[in-house]
């Protein structure tokens, strides 16, 4: 009896472990297929994908169903892969919904087993070196919605059987090498069409004249059916007469007939070139008259370039990678505000493949495109670990972008001053003071560029982020001398100005370091380069904490959030003593940026428990501050071993 029970406890617990839902399965044949692919395929950068991982919420580029089971998307754009697809391996992701292989170096044909993908509904493989026909029957793929093959090397037919997808929106096969006439493609769904740029001839179809002329071009087609009309030229003329010498002539009713259709003619021609004139004046047209209205509503910055791009206007990449995602990545993304600057709107954009990065789009810029362009070579050649690396840019007439990583803790402004409920998470000592020698690094290497006259020209809170150290990392450098002179700043950004920028509006090396003293001053006090007191006046930070320290110090001037860390008022005075070294009033009397970093990284960690409190004075011009000195037995570095090395 009890060996009954037994074994019907077991089953049921076999049955219920049955019933439990596999939400942390991994998708073993599709895990496999991912890695036959990637392990015969040459690609750069590494991507993450371990065998000893789960592929399932960890590797990049992949997306797999609700449970798990099954590989539903492949979203690798821009990562080098070179050479063919690898048979039996791709093919084998037989729940594959999206493939995305855009902007790499793939070649080869479209494998003949991809008719495995019966799941396939978008499929993006432009800006590769795929070659050879097209596949022959499209109807394998009987669910997909968009299809771009467009700028690869494709040649022969357009398949007749594309008119099988019903569910087709959207069909590129612009650039490439097809040739032949292009098919009845009865596609009552399609809403996007490109065909240009091949070697396509003939008739263009009826069911594909809804369609503008542009997504024709660069082909020997014709864009009708019928013959042209011929022009009226009035009654038939009489037989020629003998005496004539051409032995031809016209009535007086057909030469006035071609006399009013030559005026009508020239008449249409005239108008269209004033229209194109006008055009052209205020804006560039329709498109660029679209892209104004897309940009009144602050969405992506990418759809405002849509109308406006051409070949010669694309993003440009630093660091040798081309293609690490172009503009349609931008122009499909989802993006929100993330503030607006001094110098224009910051957007955070999630990219098809999940990467995230910011967008800056400026404003007011005042230079043209090879000075821009000049300057962000400049700006993009900068590799510092304490610096943000610009990724690429963009310029047309009427937009200038810039790309940058995206940090996700977000600025050290937020941090903080964001979040001052309950829950708030204080920025406690330690990381203060990395984020000060990491921004004083990277003001400093940017000081050194073009002959030691770079200058940053916005450095403020909300420029600086934490690094993978956890040190500061300046961001928006290089942007003053492709903008309008500094106007005054409002608000809080009205605190970061030096005196005399706010006079020339013109911003200079020693104009950053008092923007970095200030940039001290908030990490030491916990507030806002312009704050206000219970009343409605404004307080600009430096002159309140000048109004202090010239009385006598005070814990008044410290952040109470650092009031319970033990043994840091040493620190935090040599700290202020620095901030207080770049704020003087007159530029010349300020210490240069190599001198504030090594201020900075001589600021110790003591025992202060036994040690009277340290005595500051300081006067309206240049302060002076007097600690008591450390003893060397109890001192130590805060940060890496050594002091030279970057941060």
């Amino acid at each position: 009896m009890e060996r009954m029970h037994a074994v019907f406890v077991f089953s049921a617990i076999l049955l219920f472990g049955s019933l439990l839902p596999q939400g942390t399965a991994d998708p073993v044949g599709d895990k496999q297929a991912l890695l036959n692919f990637i392990n015969n395929t040459p690609h750069y950068p590494t991507l993450n994908w371990n065998v000893k991982s789960p592929v399932c919420g960890n590797w990049t580029g992949v997306t797999c169903s609700p449970d798990n089971s099954r590989v539903i998307a492949l979203r690798l754009p821009g990562n080098g892969f070179q050479g063919p697809i690898p048979p039996n391996s791709l093919s084998r992701l037989t729940a594959l919904q999206i493939l995305s292989l855009r902007s790499n170096a793939l070649s080869g044909p479209i494998l003949p087993d991809f008719s495995n993908l019966g799941n396939l509904s978008e499929l993006y493989l432009q800006f590769n070196h795929f070659s050879g026909p097209l596949p022959s029957d499209f109807s394998a793929w009987k669910n997909l919605t968009t299809v771009d093959l467009s700028y690869n090397a494709f040649n022969g037919s357009i398949p007749s059987s594309i008119s099988n997808l019903t569910h087709l929106t959207s069909l590129n096969l612009a650039n490439n090498s097809l040739s032949g006439e292009i098919p009845d493609l009865n596609l009552p769904s399609l809403q996007q069409l490109n065909l240009a740029n091949n070697n396509l001839t003939g008739k263009v179809p009826k069911s594909l004249q809804r369609f503008p002329s542009s997504d024709f071009l660069g082909n020997n087609i014709s864009f009708t059916n019928s013959p042209p009309p011929a022009l009226p030229v009035g009654p038939p003329a009489p037989q020629p007469s003998p005496s004539s010498p051409s032995g031809f002539t016209l009535s007086e009713s057909a030469l006035l007939g071609i006399i009013i259709g030559a005026c009508v003619l020239g008449f249409v021609i005239f108008a269209l070139i004033l229209i194109a004139c006008f055009s052209q004046k205020n804006g560039g047209g329709g498109a660029a008259a679209a892209a104004g209205k897309v940009l009144k509503t602050e969405r992506s910055p990418a759809k405002a370039v849509a109308g406006s791009q051409d070949d010669n206007n694309r993003l440009v990449f630093f660091g040798g990678r081309n293609f690490a995602f172009d503009l349609e990545d931008l122009l499909r993304a989802s993006a929100e505000v993330l503030g607006k600057g001094t110098f224009g709107t910051a957007y955070k954009a999630i990219l098809e493949d999940a990467t995230t990065v910011v967008v800056k789009r400026l404003r007011e810029v005042t230079v043209g495109k090879r000075e821009f362009e000049q300057q962000m070579d400049l700006v993009g050649s900068i590799k510092h670990e304490n610096v943000v690396e610009l990724k690429a840019y963009y310029y047309s007439k009427e937009e200038k972008l810039m790309v940058y990583d995206h940090y996700s803790q977000g600025s050290v402004s937020a941090m903080l001053h964001g979040n001052r409920g309950e829950d708030r998470i204080p920025l406690d000592w330690e990381t203060r003071r990395r984020i000060a020698i990491g921004a004083a690094r990277g003001i400093a290497r940017i000081h050194t560029e073009s002959d030691g006259k770079l200058v940053h020209g916005n450095i403020k809170s909300s420029n600086i982020f934490l690094n993978s150290r956890k040190y500061g990392c300046v961001s928006d450098l290089g942007l003053t001398t492709l903008m309008s002179p500094v106007a005054p700043p409002i608000s809080r950004a009205a605190g970061y100005r030096a005196p005399e920028v706010i006079d020339s509006r013109k911003a200079t090396q020693p104009s950053d370091v008092y923007s970095f003293g200030v940039l001290l001053l908030e990490l030491l006090t916990g507030k806002s380069p312009v704050h206000a007191t219970g009343g409605d006046e404004a307080v600009h930070l430096v002159r309140w904490v000048q109004s202090v320290v010239r009385e006598e110090w005070t814990a008044e001037v410290f952040d109470v959030e650092l009031m319970r860390y033990p043994n840091i008022e040493e620190e935090m005075v040599e700290m202020l003593q620095a901030a207080m070294a770049c704020v003087v009033r007159m530029p010349e009397q300020r210490p240069k940026m190599a001198d504030v970093v090594k201020m900075v990284m001589d600021t110790r960690r003591v025992d202060t428990r036994n040690r009277p409190i340290p005595e500051i004075k300081s006067d309206t011009s240049t302060p002076t501050l007097t600690p008591t000195p450390p003893t060397p037995t109890s001192s130590a570095v805060i940060g890496p071993a050594s002091s030279s090395g970057p941060q």
